[in-house]
């Protein structure tokens, strides 16, 4: 499952009070975040620190994330995956071991950009923010990504391609709209 949303929608603190109720369901989570997989800063910032473009296309290593956790914890997969695979603060390989899926469990990705890239996920949640919401909900550090968020509202339609959609302009008052399968 992907939690997919702008950074200033906190993407990874409602995966994070996912997991945490799943056990109760007799579902084990685990929790990998998709700034894990982003690619080295010599790729990742080739045109600047600052370019939404870059951020748009560049940032997430889309076959590393298949291949070593959606592909390994998907069907017929060796049902180990790794959690992480790139420190950006160091900007080093992580050197994580791979861990064992739960059985039954589910699998949970956090992140932004995380949809029309091919990424074989089950269920995806989209956090859903407004352009003005992302612009006064994003610290000035970061206003430089706006643009890149807007390019993927426009391109991909985040929203119409999820199974469920979470209103988040007001992130401490989210309103979950259903999509797709799972509205059915």
């Amino acid at each position: 499952m992907a939690v997919d949303g702008p950074d200033a929608a906190a993407p990874e603190r409602l995966t994070l009070a996912v997991a945490e109720r799943l056990p109760a369901l007799g579902r084990p989570s685990v929790v990998v975040p998709a700034g894990g997989f982003y690619r080295p800063a010599s790729l990742r910032l080739e045109h600047g620190r600052t370019d939404p473009d870059a951020r748009y296309t560049d940032w997430l290593d889309a076959g590393a994330l298949t291949r070593e956790v959606l592909g390994p914890v998907g069907p017929g997969g060796s049902g180990e995956y790794l959690p992480v695979l790139w420190d950006v603060v160091r900007d080093r390989a992580a050197r994580a071991r791979r861990r064992p899926a739960p059985d039954e469990g589910v699998l949970l990705v956090a992140g932004s950009l995380l949809q029309g890239v091919g990424l074989p996920f089950d269920v995806v949640v989209h956090l859903r923010m407004s352009p003005a919401a992302r612009r006064r909900l994003t610290p000035p550090e970061q206003a430089w990504e706006l643009p890149a968020f807007d390019r993927y509202d426009d391109e991909v339609d985040p929203a119409a391609l999820a199974d469920a959609v979470v209103l988040a302009d007001h992130p401490d008052r989210p309103a979950l709209v259903l999509a797709g399968r799972l509205a059915s």
